[in-house]
């Protein structure tokens, strides 16, 4: 009778093991998935602009004007938005909590920004640490990438998306929104 004791005894302990485990693995990624985190990376020919947590580079859209997203239809599927899960994304690495914020798509989701610029990923760019987006004239307009500090850098890359330098140009005003 008394194996029997124990072996029940270290049944129910293992599970109850088994269970804080999961529940702790459930809630860390409930947690992870309801934040979107926009960080910095350094991109050769660029400086360091900003990136998503998969440290794929984020782009503004001169159209959009700080102001709205407005990129829609066809243009969202090359230039998908950062959309915000949750309540509010999360700076980290020189990214400033202080010009994030978000803002109304069609769709009605948040697309979230960063020194008012609505914030978007390309698909050409299919790893991190590129940015073949950089000084591209599509969909309606010019795509540029953001440093930390909330300005425009208009590199044009030589070639491989950012490897290159000739001017920099930077447009500066505002606060977060």
């Amino acid at each position: 009778m008394q194996v029997n004791k124990l072996s029940v005894m270290l049944a129910v302990v293992g599970a109850a093991l088994l269970l804080i485990g999961v529940q702790s693995a459930v809630g860390a990624r409930s947690t992870s998935r309801s934040s979107v985190v926009v960080s910095a990376r350094t991109v050769p020919g660029l400086g360091k602009i900003l990136v998503n947590g998969a440290g794929r580079t984020l782009y503004m859209f001169v159209p959009d004007k700080r102001s709205r997203v407005t990129c829609h239809a066809v243009c969202s599927r090359i230039w998908p938005p950062l959309f915000l899960k949750g309540t509010k994304a999360v700076a980290k690495g020189g990214v400033k909590a202080s010009l994030l914020g978000s803002d109304k798509d069609s769709t009605g989701g948040r697309v979230v920004t960063y020194n008012r610029w609505p914030l978007y990923t390309y698909v050409a760019d299919r790893k991190a640490g590129v940015a073949y987006g950089q000084a591209v004239n599509q969909n309606g307009g010019l795509w540029y990438v953001l440093s930390t500090s909330g300005a425009v850098i208009k590199v044009k890359p030589h070639s491989g998306g950012g490897g290159g330098t000739t001017t920099t140009t930077t447009t500066t005003s505002g606060g977060g929104g």
